[in-house]
């Protein structure tokens, strides 16, 4: 393996498969590492994605990665009332990640890009002010291989964008908690919709998933405010109370993998871009602050700061200054959306078991949609008239 790259992406997900595919495209040399022994597992996500995301990205929907069409939602509200959302054309998909993850590595390297896998990236290096590379672990052999960019695409927890001064701290208000497991056994109805479930006993300041894989299995989780709830329960605490308290559907399941992790639903970090260093993804914080979605914001990202990263060097100037080109096309594209949707998070999580009764009366399936896309000005008028005394907080938070 050769020491000196153009570019090194640490990171084979979604977002570092999307920038390593750019920059060869470019035509320059780029390795991805990772330090996990295989590409796309363990997965740390519900698996969804929609029907914009992917073919924004050039894909066509595979259904060997893309296993299940998802045309709608369910949401319940705490006991149980349910509104229903058709998304039409605007439909999506449940992944296979561990193929859909290979999938898109396979495309980068058949563009060019070269893969090692089971490699440890522990730090950068750099020069003069500039990150020039990275330091890594491979089979007990100590790396350093260099480059003139280096883009973090290793998580949530980026140890490489720390070590490259980036500030990726979150504060615990703007980091939830997830678990998951993937079940197989469910006897479930409508396996075409997402089921979300709302309520301080589900899942305080969160909600709880179903996202069904088709065949009975289903990505089941749940996502909580912080490490523990008021009460000192856990995310699993959560989600096995959820489990059992619903036998007609999961009297005759079983999980068949479990997963957990931290889930940033804060806005992205302020500095994406140093001296031949960019972050995406996760290790960016580019995540949807609603559900704490991130696949399609994270292969964009990806994408972009690939395409950013090859019009650099093709200039000879790998700066901050330059590479923070990345950085404004993706908040050109994103920032206003992510900032509306995280008013409207800060304005949901003030909202009581009783009112999330009262928007199951109140909204239709079509104001949920709204709502997702940040469309949220109709709902001041709808409290004025259910729930006054929920106007003025709803102002505060989404009239700005």
């Amino acid at each position: 393996m050769d020491a000196e790259y153009d570019v090194i992406v640490v990171g084979a997900g979604p977002a570092g498969s999307m920038a390593a595919k750019a920059v060869a495209e470019g035509k320059h040399r780029v390795l991805v590492l990772d330090k996990k022994q295989e590409i796309g597992a363990p997965k740390r996500c519900a698996e969804g994605i929609n029907i914009e995301g992917i073919k924004a990205l050039g894909l066509e929907p595979d259904p060997r990665w893309a296993v299940n069409d998802i045309r709608g939602a369910i949401c319940y509200s705490p006991s149980g009332k349910t509104v229903k959302t058709e998304f039409g054309v605007m439909k999506g998909y449940v992944l296979e990640r561990k193929i859909f993850e290979k999938h898109l590595a396979a495309e980068a390297i058949r563009k060019g890009a070269r893969y090692m896998v089971k490699t440890n990236a522990r730090k950068v290096l750099k020069e003069n002010g500039f990150v020039k590379g990275v330091k890594a672990e491979y089979m007990g052999e100590e790396l350093e291989l260099k480059s003139r960019i280096v883009i973090a695409a290793d998580g949530v927890d980026s140890r490489i964008a720390r070590d490259a001064g980036i500030d990726t701290r979150n504060v615990l208000e703007d980091y939830h908690s997830g678990i998951q497991y993937e079940m197989a056994g469910l006897n479930l109805e409508e396996e075409d919709k997402l089921h979300i479930y709302f309520g301080e006993k589900i899942a305080p300041k969160g909600y709880a998933w179903i996202f069904p894989k088709g065949d009975t299995v289903a990505n089941v989780g749940v996502g909580i405010a912080g490490r523990l709830s008021g009460d000192g329960r856990r995310a699993i605490d959560y989600l096995n109370s959820f489990i059992e308290s619903h036998p007609e559907i999961f009297q005759n399941a079983s999980p068949i993998e479990i997963n957990a992790g931290g889930i940033p639903v804060g806005s992205h970090i302020k500095d994406m871009v140093d001296n031949g260093f960019m972050a995406v993804g996760d290790a960016a914080h580019q995540v949807n602050p609603i559900h704490g979605g991130g696949i399609s914001l994270a292969m964009e990202a990806g994408m972009i700061a690939g395409e950013v990263a090859s019009e650099a060097l093709d200039k000879g100037d790998v700066s901050r200054e330059s590479l923070k080109e990345y950085q404004k096309r993706w908040e050109d594209k994103f920032d206003t959306k992510l900032k509306k949707l995280l008013k409207l998070r800060s304005f949901l999580e003030k909202v009581t078991d009783k009112e999330f009764e009262l928007f199951a009366e109140t909204l239709s399936g079509e104001d949920i949609i709204r709502l997702s896309e940040s469309k949220y000005k109709f709902l001041i008028g709808i409290l004025a008239k259910k729930a006054p005394h929920m106007a003025p907080i709803a102002k505060k938070f989404l009239s700005k």
